[in-house]
């Protein structure tokens, strides 16, 4: 596969004021053309922060992020982000929000009907063409969230930047919208990059889960390839060996090997402060 997309080394320091809070160290990805990556890890280790450089929303204070070779240094079309909150606006309807979008992008290389047909297509494609007329209000959270992913679709980007979009969901309606999401991502081939704190959501989603040490000075702490052939069933997998092995690693490091991180860091930080105690007297 072709790469895509260079995360290299990126530090993110953030001042504050009492000095300067290193979220990301030396966080290094590179990412192919098509692949669907997940990042998961507790919360404050990063996820976030990496996904805004990759948007062009932080620049990183080290290192940098190559897309198709050429250094990020701004947002743009190319990187669409749908976030957990649609952030659909409330007074246009399901076209309109994507519309909206579709102007800013293609309004000197599309006509008013070629515009249309666009914008249609891609409420199709998330089965929203049956509400193309109604407003937020008027339908659904997951509906809502099927227009924020067809406005960032319609946009036509090369990556697509996903922040927890289905947490706010109810977990039959989040089944119904990772479906959705897999035969899109099938039919299109978009790179994706979706932060999760669901360990079934990134092993049955992904190709590779990309695990976050935790904070601060958060980095890579393993990739896990996921190898499970597609189309994938999620009533098939439950019983899959390969597919429960790829469950366990995920969970094996998130909940044992991040807690022994976390508790040598703590006696560490005991030993320190009771050093110095003695130092003082």
């Amino acid at each position: 596969m072709d790469l895509l997309l260079d995360i290299s080394k990126i530090d993110m320091v953030f001042p504050t004021p009492k000095g300067d809070f290193t979220a990301l160290k030396e966080v290094d990805l590179k990412i192919h053309k098509g692949e669907f990556i997940s990042l998961i890890g507790h919360s404050g280790c990063g996820k976030s922060t990496v996904l805004n450089v990759v948007a062009g929303l932080y620049q990183a204070t080290k290192g940098g992020v190559l897309l198709n070779n050429k250094y990020v240094t701004e947002p743009g079309p190319e990187r669409a982000v749908v976030f957990q909150n649609h952030s659909l606006l409330p007074w246009l309807t399901a076209y309109q929000n994507v519309e909206l979008a579709v102007k800013q992008v293609f309004k000197k290389t599309m006509n008013s009907r070629e515009m249309k047909e666009w914008i249609e297509h891609n409420l199709k494609l998330v089965h929203m063409d049956h509400a193309i007329h109604k407003r937020p209000d008027e339908i659904s959270g997951g509906m809502k969230q099927r227009v924020g992913i067809a406005r960032a679709l319609a946009m036509q980007p090369e990556v697509l930047l996903m922040d927890e979009p289905f947490g706010a969901l109810d977990a039959l309606t989040r089944a119904h919208m990772q479906d959705s999401l897999m035969e899109i991502q099938e039919e299109l081939n978009n790179t994706v990059i979706m932060i999760t704190h669901d360990v079934d959501e990134a092993v049955l989603l992904s190709d590779r889960i990309v695990m976050m040490t935790n904070g601060p000075a958060a980095t890579v702490g393993e990739i896990l390839d996921v190898n499970l052939p597609r189309p994938r069933d999620r009533i098939s997998l439950a019983q899959d060996a390969e597919y429960n092995r790829l469950r366990s690693a995920v969970l094996t490091f998130l909940y044992e090997k991040q807690r022994k991180v976390e508790t040598i860091s703590s006696r560490e930080k005991v030993a320190s402060s009771s050093t110095q105690k003695v130092d003082v007297a």
